[in-house]
């Protein structure tokens, strides 16, 4: 496991936000628009789907692709490779069936619906802005004969979804924006639509310092609670080392059923 001094960093202290503008005071002007976007919002939205939602609608009106966090479309294609080659180098097949949890605009999902058979793939997003953008991009792909899932959803309960249907779940740059409850929420029904032998990955911001969280949209975490919320769930989970080589930023952990 990668040790850096920005794993014990806290974002949140006055201390680290004068360094942090000092060394990068072209960020300064963005983050003070940020933060008045997030004051504003959350005074509306106090409930955290309805909050971020309300983000997606912000950014994707302005540019889907710096939605979803790529800030051009070489970033945009080169960070949705990343997840795609991943996945396939640990065993996605074709004949897999896909959960894609925060599917986006397809960044990755376009490559995934394009690895997997007719109808394998199955994207959910709690934002119906940015599946309009998923839908231009199936579009501008040519992927209609492959006929994927698109559907919007509330929550991560996940009830709607079929038992044990599905071979590898995924949800990459989610839990980094959740707070713990959602992240519990979806590992407390995962498991019941997981197929035999299946995964569950996703992505997080790591902390060994103290957990924190910067407005309401970053959300950093140790490792080990992750690890032992899924345990509470019955679910064994790793943390996977060989993602670091990517350089992506955040961490990886896999879930299988206990």
């Amino acid at each position: 496991m990668a040790t850096n001094k920005n794993l014990y960093a806290d974002r949140t202290s006055v201390a680290h936000r004068v360094r942090y503008a000092l060394r990068n005071p072209a960020r300064i002007a963005p983050y003070v628009r940020r933060a008045a976007r997030d004051a504003w919002l959350s005074r509306r939205h106090p409930d955290h789907v309805a909050y971020y939602r309300a983000v997606m609608a912000s950014d994707a009106g302005r540019n889907p692709e710096a939605a979803v966090g790529s800030r051009n479309h070489d970033r945009w294609l080169a960070l949705g490779k990343m997840q795609f080659d991943y996945l396939v180098d640990h065993g996605l097949a074709p004949g897999h069936r896909m959960l894609d949890i925060g599917c986006g605009n397809l960044r990755a999902g376009w490559r995934f619906i394009e690895h997997l058979d007719a109808g394998h793939y199955y994207g959910i997003d709690i934002s119906p802005d940015i599946l309009i953008s998923a839908k231009e991009t199936l579009t501008r792909k040519g992927l209609q004969a492959k006929l994927p899932h698109l559907t919007l959803t509330r929550d991560l309960t996940l009830d709607f979804l079929p038992e044990r249907h599905f071979d590898v779940v995924h949800a990459h740059s989610v839990f980094s924006h959740s707070p713990v409850e959602i992240i519990d929420e979806c590992l407390a029904h995962v498991e019941r639509v997981l197929a035999p032998g299946g995964w569950f990955d996703f992505t997080f911001d790591r902390t060994e310092g103290a957990e924190h969280q910067v407005l309401r949209e970053d959300f950093y975490y140790r490792t080990r609670t992750l690890v032992d919320l899924a345990a509470r769930h019955g679910l064994t989970a790793r943390f996977m080392d060989d993602w670091e080589r990517f350089g992506h930023g955040q961490s990886k952990i896999r879930v299988t059923a206990g």
